[in-house]
């Protein structure tokens, strides 16, 4: 299977928005966008990424959380037409929340990404209309994806995340249901410690370290960062290789930095699987996505 990776789309819509919307914690986001964030993440580029994606022979596409910048219904629709833009369709992509998917309160209660992005964050056997609960689980082949949600509101500063006991109860149960199978874990946050972990650190990572030595997984993928990144944790078998994305939609002058995605070929199944990286980097000249020198 081939598995395109990409993460921190930031779709960008204030059309339509309620100044009343921006009498929260959307205020200071909106400030940060006036700032720097409009001309970092363009929508060109979300435009130049879906179409590369769906030029390149993919199996499935997960998308690790971020979506949105302030979480408003406008921009949640611009992301959903960014994934029906795409040709896999609904059974061909699965999603996650980021803590920009939840940047408020009614965001989070109202369950905003989950009701914008139904079809993309179904478990295989939920009733169509049923709104999910995290982790979810797809297969596909030879594949479990298995995504969580470590999205929650958090106050100025932070942007930190959370999976929380019941989740992370959930999260055992399937990782051992599925053991046959290659499993690739989504969450939004980074499982190791960054830079900055005292604003954006998963808090409960420690009990996902406990989890992952217990029953295993093939590859976690992660986003939030807006950088590729690399580490392992202990599994039963041997390391699980972590890999962190940067945005697929960053304007940056910078090659380590600039819009991206990663795909990955699978191939077997469990402890016996193999993957190999490729990586796509978006060319500011040629306005499209190019291989990577260095996946």
């Amino acid at each position: 299977m081939r598995i395109a990776h990409i993460s921190d789309l930031h779709a960008l819509d204030l059309a339509g928005a309620s100044p009343l919307r921006f009498l929260s914690k959307r205020f200071f986001g909106w400030l940060n966008l006036l700032r720097k964030r409009r001309a970092a993440h363009p929508t060109q580029l979300l435009d130049a990424l879906c179409a590369d994606l769906g030029r390149q022979p993919l199996d499935h596409v997960v998308v690790t959380g971020d979506l949105t910048n302030l979480s408003l219904p406008s921009e949640f629709r611009r992301a959903r037409q960014a994934l029906d833009s795409l040709p896999f369709g609904p059974r061909g992509v699965t999603a996650i929340p980021g803590n920009h998917d939840v940047y408020v309160w009614d965001a989070y209660f109202g369950r905003s990404f989950e009701k914008n992005l139904l079809p993309y964050a179904q478990s295989d056997d939920a009733p169509k209309d049923e709104l999910p609960t995290w982790p979810i689980v797809r297969v596909r082949d030879q594949v479990a994806i298995i995504g969580c949600s470590t999205a929650l509101p958090s106050p100025m500063p932070l942007a930190d995340g959370w999976l929380g006991g019941r989740q992370l109860r959930r999260l055992e149960e399937l990782l051992d249901a599925t053991r046959e199978h290659f499993r690739m874990l989504l969450i939004h946050h980074p499982p190791l410690p960054q830079h900055l972990d005292l604003l954006r650190a998963l808090r409960d990572r420690g009990r996902l370290h406990k989890l992952l030595r217990r029953v295993g997984c093939e590859l976690v993928l992660h986003g939030h960062e807006h950088r590729d990144l690399r580490g392992m944790l202990d599994g039963p078998s041997g390391p699980i290789p972590v890999i962190g994305v940067g945005s697929g939609t960053y304007n940056s002058p910078h090659l380590d930095r600039r819009a991206r995605y990663n795909i990955y070929t699978v191939e077997g199944s469990g402890k016996d699987a193999r993957f190999t990286v490729e990586q796509r980097v978006h060319d500011p000249q040629s306005g499209q996505f190019v291989p990577s020198p260095v996946p």
